[in-house]
């Protein structure tokens, strides 16, 4: 068995275990290690310690049972683990900033921590051949586009650790509320819509430490009447890397699904392809809306 195997052997353990007591040494005896290598192993693949993992996945799924305002927050707490309401809610208050009775009232998209599928890490697929992992389809292919096509909307500069954490470090979904304000102003300029697609793109940035996400709609070109706060950005034609993928539902799409996708894209497809790409990623969408349940990412390859 690879060293990954037995991580995720716990990994697996711990999701089926969050609402009990945890212990490292009950984890190092599924890895079949001493506790001191698999809490250094663990640390190395997953990129957090075993305790903060742990908590962090404890409040992904508070996040979730927090909407259901049937059930007592005391007895979330309880499910999840915690032993009193106040532990319960000073956990969550560290990890997102406010407490689980401020989320309730006044519900935000908050990003949360994935539970990693360390074979994305070692496993590598042709073009055209699905990849399967717990709940998640991931399929590359090559695609040609003869046109270019328009987008208008909105950009955010992100810091680079934004985008380096997604899915794995909390806090508010910066990007959730731009989706929001995009959708809102698509509903106000419909004569210059074509179709339901959708962009996300992650652009260079001129200063350091940033990138720049812009989250557009196609736009008729011959029929934009451009506002200053509007921006544009047009998808160039070429030959491009197409990384398909769906999930369950919405939610996990565009969290858990599009980091996965975007770690596997990244860090073992392409690198291991040796295929070098232009200084954007484009996250297309048919829409941007609850109902979907897939979406590709697209790389422009570079001309030779």
């Amino acid at each position: 068995m690879h060293a990954w195997e037995q991580i995720q052997i716990t990994i697996d353990f711990i999701e089926d275990h969050l609402n009990q007591e945890i212990s490292i040494a009950t984890l190092a005896e599924k890895a079949g290690l001493s506790q001191f290598y698999y809490q250094r192993l663990f640390h190395r693949l997953v990129k957090k310690p075993v305790a903060e993992y742990i908590r962090l996945r404890r409040m992904t799924k508070a996040v979730d049972i927090l909407l259901d305002k049937k059930q007592r927050i005391l007895d979330i707490a309880l499910e999840l683990g915690f032993e009193t309401h106040e532990h319960f809610s000073r956990t969550f208050k560290n990890t997102y900033g406010m407490t689980p009775n401020e989320y309730r009232r006044n519900p935000q998209i908050l990003n949360r921590m994935t539970k990693p599928e360390l074979l994305l890490n070692y496993v590598l697929i042709d073009e055209g051949v699905p990849l399967i992992t717990n709940g998640i389809v991931i399929e590359i292919n090559r695609r040609h586009f003869d046109l270019d096509v328009t987008y208008i909307g909105f950009t955010k500069k992100l810091s680079l650790e934004y985008g380096a954490g997604l899915g794995v470090d909390p806090g508010v979904d910066i990007l959730g509320t731009l989706w929001e304000e995009i959708h809102a102003y698509k509903n106000q300029v419909r004569s210059m819509v074509v179709g339901s697609e959708e962009v996300g793109v992650m652009l260079p940035c001129s200063e350091n430490g940033f990138y720049n996400y812009f989250a557009g709609i196609r736009a008729n070109v011959n029929n934009c009447e451009m506002e200053s706060k509007i921006e544009q950005w047009i998808q160039p034609q070429g030959e491009y890397i197409v990384c398909s993928f769906e999930a369950e539902n919405f939610d996990l799409l565009v969290s858990d699904a599009l980091y996965k996708a975007q770690q596997y894209l990244f860090s073992t497809w392409l690198p291991n392809h040796k295929l070098q790409t232009e200084a954007f990623c484009m996250e297309y969408y048919e829409t941007h809306t609850p109902e979907t349940t897939k979406m590709e990412l697209w790389m422009k390859l570079m001309e030779a």
